[in-house]
């Protein structure tokens, strides 16, 4: 069993890699803005860029096209929340390697990096996973969900506000349909997605086959066998290294991690 003291060295090693456990998150006022992180990685392409060229192109440069210095400044504080933007955190510079090899994967890798980063997406997603498919998620039933959880924490109009976020940030990435009325729907991850979610789950200390049982792997939205499907798939691309034979999986990422960060990692 932990003690505290590596329970606190473990939380401090998630954090280091992009973990956030902070109890609020972007979504009280925006969504997983994918529109925008487009037009954001069209302007740095640099996948090693820090955090001030992303700063820059927001803020000064405006490559976003918001009308006012406040409404630059308020962007690119959100989609830091929301990303990290920064290569030196592990699960930023996953997000950036899959995200640039697999175009039809961004909503959903958008997601999966959020998650990982906004703990009212993270606190919304059991509520999702609990709808079977055809169902209407109303915003009214996940102001109720959001609600139990942080009772009285939010404002009438902030918890509305959050629920239209979070059913719209649920919606880019596929496990919702619809416009005014959401309907619940499987997501369609591809080989990226499931890589990115192998990515996360090993970073978070699992290992082998727990890799497609995660909550990272959840977000994919079907079957372990599926999420190990696409996984090899990815393998196959030469986005991670895969060996399985029977019960035992192992996985590396070496186009990913240099081998300074894969010796601190073990």
């Amino acid at each position: 069993m932990n003690n505290g003291s590596d329970l606190h060295k473990e939380k401090a090693n998630l954090q280091r890699f992009g973990f956030s456990a902070e109890t609020g998150g972007a979504h009280a006022s925006r969504t997983i803005m994918v529109d925008e992180l487009s037009r954001l990685f069209d302007a740095v392409q640099d996948p090693l860029s820090d955090r001030d060229k992303y700063r820059l192109a927001i803020i000064e440069e405006n490559a976003l096209g918001k009308r006012s210095a406040k409404t630059r400044t308020l962007t690119f504080r959100h989609l830091a929340d929301l990303y990290g933007l920064d290569p030196h955190l592990l699960v930023f510079r996953g997000f950036r390697f899959f995200w640039d090899r697999d175009l039809d994967g961004h909503a959903l890798l958008a997601l999966q990096c959020a998650f990982a980063r906004d703990a009212l997406l993270r606190s919304s997603a059991p509520f999702i996973s609990s709808k079977i498919e055809g169902v209407t998620v109303s915003r009214e039933s996940m102001e109720a969900h959001i609600e139990a959880l942080f009772p009285n924490r939010f404002s009438a109009a902030t918890l509305k506000s959050t629920a239209q976020n979070l059913n719209s940030s649920w919606t880019k990435a596929g496990h919702l349909s619809g416009r005014a009325v959401k309907i619940r729907c499987k997501a369609n991850p591809t080989p990226g997605n499931a890589a990115y979610a192998v990515f996360l789950g090993y970073l978070a200390g699992l290992r082998g086959l727990s890799l497609f049982s995660s909550p990272y792997a959840k977000l994919l939205d079907c079957s372990a066998d599926k999420s190990l499907e696409l996984a090899q798939q990815a393998g196959q691309k030469g986005w991670l290294s895969i060996n399985h034979i029977a019960d035992v999986f192992e996985v590396s990422f070496p186009n990913l991690l240099p081998r300074t960060d894969r010796e601190w990692l073990q």
